[in-house]
């Protein structure tokens, strides 16, 4: 008979006291000013690199992670980190992301949970911030990216480069900082938000869960805090990240092997959606998904800059955008508009895969090609020095 499973923890947050793993921080000196206007102090940016950066520091990309990822772009699950790395297969030497040649940076994102301050967080006075972090945007997480830039001096990114959420944050770097982006490619994602509905769902479950506790939860004990509404969330999710004919295919209304659904059992999917809910709420924190939330619903490069179109035209480098044609959560229509808007894009990359939104992260191949093409057009554009 198999072992039951430990209870969830009151969050998967990684928090002091835990093994560092690869990560290495930036400790800002000087509270981040917010588009709302208010100051965060004490931001704290995890981080991790790949390969070794150049004198000049002109091989630097910048690897942008999508909502519930984090820094951990390549090697294995281990102390410090509780799942591999999410683009391992595109990370290494001769590898699409190829660490003999560029120096790959990856910072886990402000509001998030794996190192860099967010909710779960130490605030003023020590305790956790929980529901008093402040709301932020996209563009306030890339001026805290913009902060580990300066510290390791790169005033100008070879590439960038991010998918869904990361994807986002790409275009906000090109938008708001085209002088400091090389390249650019941009993969699932949109030039504003276009998920806010299915985000309600998601944060309304959380919010439902007795162990919310309005957000004060970080201390509970395990299988107290919110594990059953960021389980659900994340069944939600889920069904926007795959395809419907691919789920469809996979599990149809098979009942799960041993279970009978007309008894209480489940059927396959279910069971599918469940391992997933599970998985996440061993390493994420629910205060992390909402304010990472409400910062993608904050999207949008064309507000106070004129419009999409005006916003896209400041960045004129080379642009790669790229989408997956099964993908319901940000449907191939939007990256067109990105595509035909940017000066620098060429035609539309379009990634026949019935994964859905989830293809950019599970068609490794097809994005690898993607991503050797974009950095080929960097190197033409800016010969790049390899690192030591």
């Amino acid at each position: 008979m198999p072992a039951t499973p430990p209870l969830p923890p009151a969050t998967g947050a990684w928090r002091e006291g835990d093994p560092p793993g690869r990560r290495a921080w930036h400790q800002a000196e000087a509270p981040l000013l917010l588009e709302s206007g208010r100051r965060l102090p004490g931001v704290r940016i995890a981080y991790e690199t790949f390969g070794r950066p150049a004198p000049d520091r002109s091989n630097a990309v910048l690897v942008l992670h999508a909502l519930t990822g984090d820094s951990h772009l390549a090697g294995p699950a281990g102390p410090g980190h509780r799942a591999p790395g999410w683009w391992d297969a595109l990370t290494g030497p001769g590898r699409p992301l190829d660490t003999d040649h560029w120096f790959l940076v990856v910072p886990n994102v402000l509001g998030g949970c794996q190192g860099t301050t967010g909710p779960a967080s130490p605030g003023p006075g020590g305790r956790p911030w929980g529901p008093d972090f402040p709301r932020i945007t996209v563009r306030d997480q890339v001026a805290a990216e913009l902060l580990l830039a300066d510290a390791l001096g790169i005033d100008r990114w070879a590439a960038v480069i991010g998918g869904s959420m990361g994807g986002m944050r790409a275009l906000e770097w090109a938008v708001g900082h085209p002088q400091r982006t090389g390249a650019l490619l941009v993969l699932a994602a949109s030039a504003a938000a276009d998920q806010i509905g299915w985000s309600a769902a998601q944060t309304a479950a959380i919010r439902a869960d007795r162990g919310w506790q309005g957000g004060r939860y970080h201390d509970a004990a395990p299988g107290e805090g919110p594990h059953l509404g960021l389980g659900a969330a994340r069944r939600i999710a889920h069904l926007t990240y795959r395809a419907g004919p691919e789920l469809d295919a996979r599990f149809g209304r098979a009942a799960q092997p041993g279970e009978d659904p007309a008894a209480g059992g489940r059927h396959q999917v279910e069971s599918y959606l469940d391992h997933h809910a599970d998985k996440l709420t061993r390493r994420f924190d629910a205060g992390s998904y909402l304010t990472l939330s409400a910062a993608m619903n904050s999207h949008d490069v064309g507000r106070d800059r004129g419009g999409t179109a005006a916003a896209l035209a400041r960045y004129r480098g080379p642009a790669l955008i790229a989408g997956i044609t099964s993908d319901r959560l940000y449907p191939l229509s939007q990256q067109r508009e990105l595509a035909h808007a940017l000066p620098g894009a060429g035609p539309l990359a379009a990634i026949d895969s019935p994964h859905g939104h989830d293809g950019f992260l599970v068609e490794t191949d097809r994005v690898g090609r993607l991503v050797r093409r974009l950095l080929g057009r960097a190197l033409a554009d800016h010969p790049a020095t390899p690192g030591p």
